[in-house]
């Protein structure tokens, strides 16, 4: 037995009742479901795995922003401290520094009362451009223009939220490159004079 085709007729009635959204779903033969399109990373810093850490002046502001980071989506390698038990901001400014100049995370977040110490020591680690940033202007230009990859904030200054708008904001905001290149390639070359020992004092 042969079966009837539907007429054109048919088939455009039927597509009409489809998008109009009339027709029951299950009056429709079940269809696999259409393959997800990966969604585009949000953040132009890499691959946003992320190393964070704080003295005691900035342990809840890093346990906040470490949350905020996993909800969304990152990797997040928390390197202390665990408490509001005093600790050494360079000890924790350094665990990251050296992950993010080791290339084991893409970028580096410190936070301690000010964030101008944590910025002090993490620059001290070849490879570690730091950037204190306070608002969103500054994180912008430290990313845009100095090829930041550590961010420092200061717990005492800024409040939680402002703070993840910062951590946002950094990370979203792509390497400008261009005229900004040659600038930061004199300040890897300040760098590398100090470590092969060959500064000489001008005078």
């Amino acid at each position: 037995m042969v079966e009837r085709q539907p007429s054109a007729s048919e088939v455009r009635d039927l597509v009409r009742k489809v998008v109009d959204g009339i027709l029951a779903s299950d009056s429709l033969p079940p269809s696999p479901a259409a393959p997800r399109e990966p969604e585009a990373p949000a953040q132009p810093i890499g691959s946003g795995d992320v190393a964070i850490g704080s003295d005691h002046g900035g342990y809840r502001m890093k346990e906040h922003l470490a949350f905020r980071l996993r909800e969304a989506g990152h990797e997040v390698v928390d390197v202390g401290t665990d408490s509001n038990d005093a600790v050494d901001y360079p000890d924790f400014a350094r665990a990251v520094a050296d992950l993010v100049a080791a290339g084991t995370v893409t970028a580096g977040i410190v936070v301690d009362g000010a964030g101008i110490g944590s910025a002090m020591a993490a620059n001290k680690v070849p490879g570690v451009r730091a950037a204190l940033c306070y608002d969103l202007s500054t994180a912008r230009n430290s990313r845009e223009h100095n090829h930041a990859n550590v961010l420092t904030l200061g717990a005492g200054m800024i409040g939680n939220a402002l703070a993840w708008q910062i951590v946002q904001e950094w990370l979203a905001t792509p390497w400008g490159e261009g005229r900004h290149a040659r600038r930061v390639e004199k300040i890897t070359a300040i760098e590398n004079a100090h470590t092969a020992g060959q500064l000489r004092t001008v005078g």
